[in-house]
C-alpha cells in the first residue's frame, strides 16, 4: 500500500508534538477491515488529544481522531465486504489504535457500523461521535420512562457538539427545551433547532444549594462538575439527567439530597464501549430521526489540514455546533 497522509502524534523527552506526515501503511495496527477514510470530525476528546492538556493519547505515535466515515478497501470480515460504506466511533481509537485523521485506517470489523441508510458519509461525522452521544443520552432518558408531557428538558453546553444535536434530537420528539449555553449570542442558533428557552451558564455554574426548585423533568448535560450537580438539584420528582462528558470538569460537588429525596436518577452515558446491539440502534434512529436541514445549520466543514486549528478552538469554546473533516 506504501504511504498515506495522516495527522501523527509523536512524544519524545521535550514533550508532544502533531505534524501531517506520508505514514507508512506497514506501520497500521492489526485489524480484519482496511478502511480508505474519506471524512472524520473534530469532538472535545479530540482537541484534547492534540493538546496534551490531557492524557487521552496512551500509545505514541498515534494518529488521533476518534471517528471515521469511508469506504472498505480490503477486508477478511464477511460482514464488511470490499465496498461496503462504514462508520466508526470509539473503542480506543485515536486513543490507543490508529484513529481517523489519515487516508487510511484498520481495524476490527468488531467495530464498525455500516452507513446507516439516509445519512451520507458527510453527514454520519456530522453527528459524529457527540451526535451519536446525544442519542444515547436520549434513549437513557427514554428507557427511564421519560416522556415530554412530564415536563421541561434542559440541555447544558447547547451550542457545542453534543449540546447542538440533544436541542435537536429533544425538540423534534416533543420535547420543551431548555439551552444553556455561555454564549448569548448563539441563542437565535439555539432556537432555530428547536430550543424553547434559553438560559445563561452563569445559573448553572457556580456553587448551589443541595437541592432546589424543581424546573425540569429531565436533563442532558455534557459539562459535568457545578453544572451537573446544580442541574440534579433543580430536576423534578422522579426525573433523571443523562450525564456524558466534562468540559467543565470531571469533580461532581453534589450531594444525595435530590437522589435520596425526589428519586432523582443520574444515567452514565459512555460511547467509547458502547455494546455493538444499542450502537447500532443509536445510528439507525439518527438515520431516521435527525432533521437533516437542522443538522446543516450546525454543520461546517474545513479541510484534515484545518483540525489542529479547529482542536484549540474547540477546546476553547469557540466551535458551534459541529465540524465535518474531509479526508483524501
Amino acid at each position: 500500500m506504501g504511504t498515506f497522509k495522516a495527522l501523527v502524534v509523536r512524544k519524545s523527552d521535550s514533550g508532544q508534538t502533531a505534524a501531517f506526515e506520508d505514514f507508512d501503511a506497514a506501520e497500521l495496527m492489526d485489524g480484519d477491515v482496511t478502511v480508505r477514510v474519506t471524512h472524520s470530525t473534530v469532538n472535545y476528546k479530540d482537541g484534547l488529544a492534540l493538546s496534551a492538556k490531557s492524557p487521552v493519547v496512551r500509545r505514541f505515535p498515534m494518529i488521533p481522531g476518534i471517528d471515521f466515515a469511508g469506504v472498505v478497501e480490503a477486508s477478511s470480515n464477511p460482514d464488511f465486504p470490499v465496498g461496503r460504506s462504514v462508520v466508526l466511533n470509539g473503542w480506543g481509537v485515536g486513543e490507543t489504535h490508529l484513529g481517523g485523521y489519515a487516508e487510511v485506517a484498520r481495524v476490527k470489523g468488531d467495530w464498525l457500523v455500516a452507513l446507516p441508510e439516509g445519512l451520507t458519509a458527510g453527514e454520519a461525522m456530522a453527528i459524529g461521535t457527540a451526535g451519536y452521544t446525544a442519542m444515547l443520552s436520549v434513549m437513557a432518558l427514554e428507557s427511564h420512562g421519560l416522556k415530554p408531557a412530564d415536563g421541561p428538558v434542559v440541555v447544558t453546553g447547547a451550542a457545542g457538539g453534543v449540546g447542538s444535536v440533544a436541542v435537536t434530537l429533544l425538540a423534534g420528539a416533543g420535547w420543551h427545551v431548555i439551552a444553556s449555553t455561555g454564549r448569548p449570542a448563539e441563542a437565535d442558533y439555539l432556537k432555530g433547532l428547536g430550543a424553547a428557552e434559553i438560559i445563561e451558564r452563569a445559573e448553572l455554574a457556580g456553587p448551589g444549594r443541595p437541592i432546589g426548585k424543581e424546573r425540569w423533568a429531565a436533563g442532558v448535560d455534557s459539562v459535568g462538575s457545578h453544572t451537573l450537580a446544580n442541574v440534579l438539584a433543580m430536576t423534578k420528582y422522579r426525573g433523571a439527567v443523562a450525564a456524558c462528558g466534562l468540559a467543565g470538569g470531571m469533580d461532581l460537588p453534589a450531594s444525595v439530597a435530590p437522589f435520596i429525596l425526589r428519586g432523582v436518577a443520574l444515567l452514565g452515558i459512555d460511547s467509547v464501549m458502547c455494546p455493538k446491539p444499542i450502537r447500532q440502534e443509536a445510528w439507525r434512529r439518527l438515520g431516521a430521526q435527525l432533521d437533516k436541514a437542522k443538522l446543516g445549520q450546525m454543520t461546517q466543514t474545513i479541510a484534515l489540514s484545518d483540525v489542529p486549528q479547529a482542536a484549540a478552538d474547540i477546546l476553547a469554546g469557540k466551535v458551534r455546533g459541529r465540524l465535518v473533516v474531509t479526508v483524501g
